[in-house]
């Protein structure tokens, strides 16, 4: 059997690092999330340039995710999967896992409210933006990989169980 390929994805403050962590609990597997690795990047190098690391980031979490399935271990992998960035990266992966995509969506104020509080709350979330702005459009990662979205304005909806349950796997202690 082929491990799984959860792709969690969705613009910026639309709650996927959350969504990423409780889906791995709930499954019981390792959730590989390209913002705490470009955040844990920057303890090596304070001062380069954001585009830098975010290049730098890019390979290490496709890296990650490609060593974790070829080892035949289900993952969760959060990022902001924009269509034109992220496919070349995620084609591949299909050779060795089936591929899930939960995209989350919020509502822009929301997302907002959420961006300048991790903006102010945590230093090292600088290293992704000056200062929060307002964002243009997000161009979903196009597959045909199965897919749902899941709305993260308040809660989710549909709920936990209901994507655990698209995704298909449950922990030991769930099944």
């Amino acid at each position: 059997m082929r491990p799984t390929l959860v792709v969690v994805s969705g613009p910026a403050g639309a709650g996927k690092t959350t969504l990423a962590h409780e889906l791995a609990k709930r499954i019981g597997c390792p959730a590989v999330c390209r913002d705490e690795i470009k955040e844990g990047m920057v303890h090596a190098a304070p001062r380069a340039p954001r585009d830098e690391l975010s290049l730098k980031a890019l390979g290490a979490f496709f890296g990650v995710v490609e060593h974790l399935l070829r080892a035949g271990v289900t993952t969760v992998a959060e990022a902001a999967f924009q269509d034109r960035l992220w496919r070349p990266g995620l084609e591949p992966l299909r050779d060795i896992a089936d591929v899930k995509v939960v995209h989350c969506v919020v509502d822009a104020e929301v997302a907002m409210e959420r961006r300048v509080r991790r903006w102010r709350e945590n230093p090292v979330r600088r290293a992704h933006e000056d200062e929060p702005v307002e964002l243009g459009e997000f161009e979903r990662v196009t597959t045909t990989a199965p897919w749902m979205e899941v709305d993260t304005t308040d809660g989710y909806r549909p709920g936990l169980e209901s994507v655990v349950a698209f995704v298909g796997l449950r922990g030991p202690e769930l099944g």
